[in-house]
């Protein structure tokens, strides 16, 4: 039994190690070496738990899309409200949410150029529309947002709010938290019937 438990605490370890490396270096930087280096150990450790950099990468994915959902919790509330909380859960508005976001806009690369890295990409975007669409059907329903195709709206709000978050990497002066709010708010006004 010791042995096991010293495998997997070894394991959360690599896996922190992989996870400090993403924050720091993005999808770009992140090697077996990079990742032992961190660690302190040797390659062989690493690939140990990791045996290829494709495996290292999924893991990564996996570790990014863990440290999203501790970051964005399940939404409450209905309508939007509930709406805008889950959007601008997304945005970079703490240094763990501008982490997670440096991490996932590194990883598109990778994901672009690789078809099980894109398969995985893909997957994890029509989750996450899958989880506003309720929010914007509550939304048309209470007639704050406007009647049409749920998932059209969620597609456009889903990329109005990613590229904010692009904004925002990019230049962090420009794009402040209470400016990053402010325009997520505007454009939530500008879309209701009322507005």
């Amino acid at each position: 039994m010791p042995a096991k438990t010293d495998h997997e605490a070894r394991r959360r370890d690599v896996s922190a190690a992989v996870w400090r490396v993403l924050a720091e270096a993005g999808f770009g930087g992140l090697t077996l070496r990079a990742v032992a280096a961190e660690l302190g150990a040797t390659t062989g450790l690493v690939t140990h738990y990791f045996p290829s950099k494709q495996a290292l990468i999924v893991h990564a994915l996996e570790l990014a899309e863990t440290h999203t959902r501790a970051l964005v919790p399940e939404y409450e509330g209905r309508g939007l409200e509930a709406l805008r909380s889950a959007l601008a859960a997304v945005l970079p508005l703490t240094p763990e949410g501008t982490e997670i976001n440096r991490v996932w806009v590194s990883s598109w690369d990778a994901a672009l150029a690789d078809p099980e890295l894109h398969a995985l990409e893909k997957a994890r975007y029509k989750r996450w529309r899958a989880r506003l669409k309720p929010l914007v059907v509550d939304a048309q329903d209470d007639g704050d947002l406007p009647a049409g195709d749920p998932d059209d709206l969620v597609a456009g709000l889903a990329a109005f709010t990613h590229g904010l978050v692009v904004q925002a990497l990019f230049d962090p002066r420009a794009f402040p938290h209470k400016r990053l709010t402010a325009l997520l708010d505007a454009h939530l006004t500008a879309l209701s019937p009322q507005g």
